[in-house]
C-alpha cells in the first residue's frame, strides 16, 4: 500500500535499502540508459525520497548519468538499485531488488518512444512517452 515502508538489497547483501512507497504499483523504464545499465530495462518502485534510507553507504557506488539523474549501485556485486534525480526530488528503487516485490502489480511503462521493437508486454499498462506526461495508448 501506498506510503508502507518497503525494504530490498543487492545480490550479495553488502546494500540495502528502505523507503516509504509513493504508490502501489511498479513501473518500467525503456530509456536507453536504463536498458544498458540494467541489461534490459528498468523496473521500479518509486518512493518518498525523504524517506530513503541505505545501509551499507560505503559498498554503494554513485554514477551521474546525466545532468539531472544518478544511478546508484552495489560495488561489491554490481546490482542496479536506485535512480534517483541529482536535486533530491525523485528517486525510483529497483523493483526486482525488494524483499517482496510481488506485492506491485506492473502497471506504468516511460520512455515508450525509446523502447526497441525486439519485446512488448501483455498486460495492459499507462504508457508514457519520453520527456512528456502525455499518456499513450498501450495494450
Amino acid at each position: 500500500m501506498a506510503g508502507a515502508r518497503i525494504t530490498g538489497k543487492c545480490l550479495c547483501g553488502a546494500v540495502s535499502f528502505g523507503a516509504a512507497a509513493l504508490a502501489d504499483e511498479m513501473g518500467a523504464c525503456h530509456c536507453g540508459q536504463c536498458r544498458r545499465w540494467t541489461g534490459g530495462l528498468l523496473f521500479y518502485v518509486s518512493v518518498a525520497p525523504e524517506t530513503l534510507t541505505i545501509g551499507g553507504a560505503d559498498h554503494l557506488g554513485v554514477y551521474r548519468s546525466s545532468p539531472v539523474g544518478e544511478r546508484c549501485f552495489c560495488k561489491s556485486c554490481g546490482s542496479s538499485l536506485i535512480w534517483r534525480k541529482t536535486d533530491g526530488s525523485e528517486v525510483d528503487v529497483s523493483a526486482q531488488a525488494l524483499d517482496d516485490p510481488g506485492r506491485f502489480p506492473f502497471a506504468v511503462e516511460v520512455h515508450l518512444g525509446d523502447k526497441p521493437d525486439n519485446y512488448a508486454f501483455a498486460n495492459r499498462t499507462r504508457g508514457y512517452l519520453a520527456g512528456t506526461d502525455q499518456e499513450a495508448i498501450r495494450g
